[in-house]
């Protein structure tokens, strides 16, 4: 492993990964903001803001934009999260400062074209009826707005159809001068790259940067509620939450076991009681998922309405039998796969510029891969089966559900079945 990591006077950070057989790389500038940092009023805008960067700049259109990346066979991509906004390119390697300048380019020079505004309202107000049609979509949304009611962490990333058409050319700036701060961003590069390279680009392009005020942000509170919505469809999208570990919490490697364990493959427990055993589902999956100040675990599941109820006994029933009965065998074979999962992602560039970039944000450095392999080598068997304990026992949950809904279901149903 031959990551780098150097910080600019002005707080800007360059982090590499130098792949010596690769003749092709992965760049990205991660800004950490997101969802999270908008106001009830501006639910939506950082991802809107990550359309606009590509809708022109001082110095080039839009199709000027997509034209500089394929002229070169290479491609632009971005994504919003509640934490962060990630804007990354993949080129061959003798294109790698190109595709670092066109990425300082849009976040730096864009124009926010009135115009181009309302062009791409009209495609994100699509995207949100699209998220509409999505049962899965539909059903994720609601379960993040239960777990976190009033709460910017629970808030679409989207936004809403009433936010989006409110956003004007003045609201984007502002976001910008606010959040876009040096200091917030990292440069990131994996593959045919050079660190002293990526290091005279930041500093030619970002090095003139100002730090900005500290941001705060609201710690999420998990809170226990339901939601269910009846649809005239054919499956019903069901998902149940409970309070999780943050990354920093000693169960954190622990919970994710766990959730390999219990919903993590085809040799998982549930996939084995609720699929190939009874048939009640389709899928169903479960997961831990630790951010830098709070945490989730989540089951999800796709079935029949007539189902449901049955699917949940089994699945609830499944939780509290292994407080109990766990294995070493399914524990071991929990931390191979994941073991695997993380030496697999470390052969593609585009992974590894991912992981660089969240262990920064929330760690403040690059552990090794060996320190992320270790970490869950050292899980044991009690970690395991205490956390399954406190899960099993857990009195706080929030539940979604969406479709052809039974009418006896609500949190009663779970509460009852977790007590039993």
């Amino acid at each position: 492993m031959t990551t780098e990591v150097t910080t600019l006077s002005n707080g800007f950070r360059i982090a590499t990964d130098h792949m010596p057989s690769l003749r092709t790389a992965a760049v990205a500038v991660r800004v950490d903001v997101g969802a999270r940092n908008e106001p009830a009023k501006y639910n939506g805008i950082a991802h809107f803001l990550e359309h606009m960067a590509f809708k022109g700049t001082r110095q080039r259109s839009a199709i000027e934009i997509a034209e500089t990346i394929e002229d070169v066979g290479g491609f632009l991509n971005a994504y919003t999260s509640r934490d962060t906004t990630v804007y990354a390119a993949g080129v061959l390697e003798e294109n790698v400062s190109l595709a670092v300048e066109l990425i300082a380019d849009i976040l730096r020079n864009s124009v926010f074209d009135p115009e181009e505004i309302e062009l791409e309202r009209g495609v994100i107000l699509s995207e949100i009826g699209e998220y509409e049609d999505s049962p899965i979509e539909v059903v994720f949304d609601a379960l993040q707005r239960t777990a976190y009611p009033k709460q910017q962490f629970g808030r679409p990333i989207i936004g809403t159809k009433k936010t989006v058409s409110s956003f004007q050319r003045s609201d984007f700036q502002s976001f910008v001068a606010k959040h876009y701060g040096p200091e917030r961003m990292i440069l990131i590069g994996a593959g045919a790259v050079s660190h002293d390279e990526m290091v005279k680009l930041a500093e030619n392009l970002f090095g003139d940067g100002s730090k900005l005020p500290k941001v705060r942000t609201r710690r999420p509170e998990f809170k226990s509620g339901e939601w269910c919505q009846k649809k005239d469809i054919e499956m019903v999208q069901f998902a149940l939450a409970f309070p999780g570990p943050n990354q920093f919490d000693q169960f954190a490697p622990a919970a994710t076991t766990y959730g390999v364990v219990l919903g993590g493959g085809a040799s998982s427990r549930l996939f084995r009681e609720a699929r190939e055993k009874r048939g009640l589902c389709y899928s169903i999956s479960s997961q831990s998922s630790p951010k830098p100040d709070s945490g989730q675990f989540m089951l999800h599941a796709s079935t029949n309405g007539s189902l449901l109820e049955e699917l949940i006994e089994v699945s609830i029933d499944e939780i509290r039998k292994s407080a109990n009965d766990l294995t070493v065998k399914e524990i071991n074979r929990a931390k191979t796969q994941i073991r695997v999962a993380i030496l697999m992602a470390f052969e593609s560039p585009s992974n590894r510029i991912e992981r660089m970039g969240k262990l920064l944000s929330s760690r403040g450095y690059v552990e090794s891969l060996d320190e992320s392999i270790a970490r869950y080598d050292a899980v044991t068997p009690e970690a395991v089966m205490k956390y399954a304990q406190n899960l099993a026992t857990s009195s706080e949950f929030a539940m979604a559900a969406y479709g052809p809904i039974p009418p006896s279901l609500d949190s009663d149903t779970i509460r009852r079945h977790l007590a039993a």
